[in-house]
């Protein structure tokens, strides 16, 4: 397939190759097959890998858990039209595409010869079908959607097996918010009338790499077999099993799992110089940020007092204490340091207990924190406590189980609350997601944004660089718009972190990062044959 020169990569990695092949007229135009150059030392077919297991929901895109070991097991089993590899997007159930009309339309061919895994053949009619049911039952990721609202007009089936989708509103990032979503078979969904309760065999069928053998939720156990008929990339791995284990360091030794992951470095430092382990590190582009709800404490409207709550945190503490050296300080402007459109230039909140207190000028702050009760973000919240105290700002941590810490995110039901997740990487126009308040009275988005906040310049650059298809007057505003959101700081962005990966080569050596994310077992190429 074509590899984009040094310019358009830059594009790729934040998602404005869309921009690229606006001018060139297509995608990749050849076969997925060939996929990504890596120094995969595996021959044989038929490896069998063990994983660290754990319950992610049921891996469908109305079943899932919301975060990356549940949606990278649903795309084990349901394809994409494009899929990612170490440098960009590559075409996948589409074979080229082509963007026209300054955005508003992306013209798609679909590949032929690809098969159901119940065995009926795949067509444009299941990408339309799909696009469609996904207007009327949002799935569990709404990467259609630009807040409650679908941004897709219409899909057309056309000749030559195209098909043309017609958007509402120009977006920057369509093209992976459209390339990325998962096709699912029209002859077994238009049946379902309550996607959220379809359940059997049938709710798992798709065209990927995998099936599903078997799911035990109160195991957390998840097998997955290679699809014998899958149209694209052989199968390296015959078998995925995600297996529940107590202490991953020590499973991995027994032989229990193949590969251990979230490793410390100090840990890592033991297999570093033996030849039979390999260690990968990601990119930070896993990250930790303190929300704050302004509905509840109005004290956090006063930009006075959000600066300083950042001048009062030691981020390098945390990195040292809480992650044993890997990572680095959160950015201001929430795109962290490795992105390639981080603006340096942005305000910096330094460690300064004293410039804290001078903001403070003698308010007495205190608040909640919220936090999951993970060993290492309970010991984050001690150390912010402490922190926090040396600046007179008084803490108490309430810690809960992940679920219902993300549940209470998204009800907007806390004060403070840190929450920690990955896609630190994307496009930049997470920026909007991130901080364009909604248009109702409350302010923010309680899910994605900070309840209670609204800044008018904001909203405006937020809207500004989505609908901008010029990648560069785009990345003026997307810069323009960092720097207003670091001197506003209106959540604080803690830490950006990675994951050092530990695996044995003589068993399997195929693993690999895709280029905006950071764990390997995440992704569905590292699964696959690549020349």
């Amino acid at each position: 397939m074509k590899r984009l020169s040094k310019k358009s990569m830059l594009l790729v990695f934040t998602m404005l190759i869309a921009i690229s092949f606006l001018f060139t007229g297509c995608g990749g135009d050849k076969k997925a097959k060939e996929t990504t150059n890596v120094n995969n030392k595996t021959k044989k077919r038929d490896v069998s890998l063990k994983l660290e297991g754990g319950d992610w929901g049921e891996p469908n895109p109305y079943r899932t858990y919301p975060r990356g070991p549940g949606t990278s097991k649903t795309n084990l089993i349901y394809d994409s039209l494009i899929e990612k590899d170490e440098k960009g997007i590559i075409p996948w159930l589409a074979e080229k595409w082509e963007i026209k009309n300054n955005g508003k339309e992306y013209l798609f061919k679909i590949r032929e010869g690809v098969k159901w895994q119940d065995g009926k053949n795949f067509t444009p009619e299941d990408v339309k079908f799909t696009f469609d049911y996904y207007k009327k039952h949002p799935p569990v990721s709404k990467s259609i959607y630009i807040g409650k609202k679908c941004f897709i007009d219409k899909v057309e089936v056309l000749k030559d097996n195209y098909i043309k989708i017609t958007v509402n509103t120009v977006n920057a990032a369509s093209l992976e918010n459209l390339g990325t979503t998962r096709i699912i078979p029209k002859h077994i969904w238009e049946k379902v009338e309550d996607p959220k309760k379809f359940d059997g065999k049938e709710a798992f069928i798709g065209c990927g790499p995998y099936m599903l053998e078997d799911y035990n939720k109160e195991r957390g156990s998840y097998k997955f077999t290679a699809f014998k008929d899958y149209w694209g990339p052989k199968q390296n791995v015959k078998t995925i099993e995600f297996i529940p284990v107590s202490d991953p360091i020590l499973a991995f030794e027994k032989g229990d799992i193949d590969l251990v992951e979230s490793v410390k470095p100090d840990i890592a430092k033991k297999y570093e110089n033996n030849k039979e382990y390999k260690l990968i590190k990601g990119h930070n582009f896993f990250g930790y940020r303190l929300c704050l709800n302004m509905n509840r404490n109005p004290e956090f409207k006063d930009r006075n007092v959000r600066q300083a709550i950042a001048y009062a945190i030691n981020e390098k503490e945390i990195i040292d204490k809480v992650m044993r050296g890997i990572g680095t300080e959160g950015s201001a402007s929430y795109i962290p340091k490795e992105h390639i459109w981080y603006n340096k230039d942005i305000k910096k909140y330094d460690y300064n207990v004293e410039k804290a207190k001078e903001l403070l000028k003698e308010k007495n702050i205190n608040f909640q924190i919220i936090v999951s009760n993970k060993k290492d973000n309970l010991r984050m919240a001690e150390l912010l406590k402490l922190q926090l105290e040396k600046a007179g700002i008084k803490v108490n941590i309430k810690s809960m189980d992940m679920k219902s810490r993300d549940a209470a995110v998204k009800s907007g039901n806390y004060e403070t609350i840190i929450t920690e997740h990955g896609g630190w990487g994307k496009d930049a126009d997470v920026l909007r997601e991130l901080y364009k308040s909604n248009n109702d009275k409350s302010g923010g988005s309680v899910i994605n944004g900070i309840p209670g906040y609204r800044n008018e310049e904001i909203d405006k650059l937020c809207m500004k660089q989505m609908q901008e298809m010029n990648p560069d007057k785009r990345k003026e505003i997307v810069f323009q718009l960092q720097e207003k959101i670091a001197e506003e700081i209106p959540m604080i962005p803690i830490i950006n972190t990675s994951s050092i990966s530990v695996h044995k080569t003589d068993k399997y050596d195929g693993y690999m990062n895709m280029y905006d994310h950071f764990v390997v077992s995440h992704s569905k190429l590292t699964y696959l044959q690549r020349k």
